[in-house]
């Protein structure tokens, strides 16, 4: 069967909320049925035939040609299947996904992952605030599957991360790993200032050393860690650049936050020069 494909048809002025068309919701329906759902937009609801030429009947494979800050929730609360997206979209990509996999070749907006429990979602291109964390008035973010960014992320990578893993090629803003309850993040271009602020536990690694530390990180001294060269098969991927020599060299480990329970570490491999 042919993946079903939606091409966005016409300029949006509200945000528009994609969480009805993921596979697990899809599956069974005809495409007249798919075509007559509806989607919050602002205050009303528009069809899915109002927004979107649609073509295609495999209802497990999704394919997006959309380039539109406006489009919201695409994945949320997925539960298999494959979500392919082509163009720069909204927030809340993922969100609260189980399992399946998410592909983009574009950027993504604010809150990419949040409350993401299974699966994979890989961002060909840049990822917003909040990648990975918790929303507003939650108190766990990200809390299983991996996410594999090849460009930039914004600030607050991994707040309050849960479980799981975060990878990213190039650089991340302010506060990464705020509040990181467990999990993974590894970062190969610069970071931020506020590193690890208030971090409980989890793993942060850096191919590069901090701009800026916290003093409420104890510095552990140099270290060779075999179970980085078990980690590094996780981190591996198709057309990955992160130079595999980097796993075998020593890492200087950083302990903290030690202003909450400090059982977080920070790795910058290579050592600090």
């Amino acid at each position: 069967m042919n993946p079903l494909v939606f091409t966005l048809k016409t300029e949006l002025q509200q945000r528009l909320d994609l969480s009805p068309l993921v596979p697990n919701l899809l599956q069974g329906k005809t495409p007249d049925d798919i075509k007559a759902l509806p989607l919050s937009y602002g205050n009303r609801h528009l069809n899915v035939d109002n927004v979107f030429d649609m073509t295609g009947e495999d209802t497990q494979h999704l394919i997006f040609k959309a380039d539109c800050g406006k489009l919201d929730h695409i994945g949320a609360v997925m539960q298999g299947g494959t979500i392919e997206i082509y163009g720069s979209i909204g927030a809340y990509l993922g969100r609260d996904m189980r399992k399946g996999k998410i592909e983009i070749h574009g950027n993504t907006d604010a809150y990419t992952a949040a409350g993401m429990k299974g699966g994979e979602i890989f961002i060909h291109g840049n990822a917003g605030d909040y990648l990975g964390s918790a929303r507003a008035g939650e108190r766990q973010g990200m809390r299983g599957g991996r996410v594999i960014v090849t460009g930039n992320a914004g600030h607050r990578v991994g707040d309050q991360l849960r479980r799981g893993m975060i990878i990213i090629e190039g650089d991340a803003g302010d506060y990464c790993a705020s509040r990181m309850v467990a999990g993974t993040i590894a970062i190969f271009g610069q970071v931020g200032s506020y590193l690890g602020y208030g971090m409980q536990r989890g793993t942060v690694i850096l191919s590069r050393p901090p701009a800026h530390l916290l003093a409420t990180f104890n510095d552990c001294g140099q270290h060779e860690l075999l179970f980085l060269r078990l980690l590094e098969k996780s981190l591996q991927y198709p057309n990955s650049r992160i130079p595999r020599a980097l796993f075998s060299a020593p890492v200087q480990r950083f302990a903290g936050d030690l202003a909450t329970i400090g059982k977080g570490e920070i790795l910058v491999m290579g050592g600090i020069q």
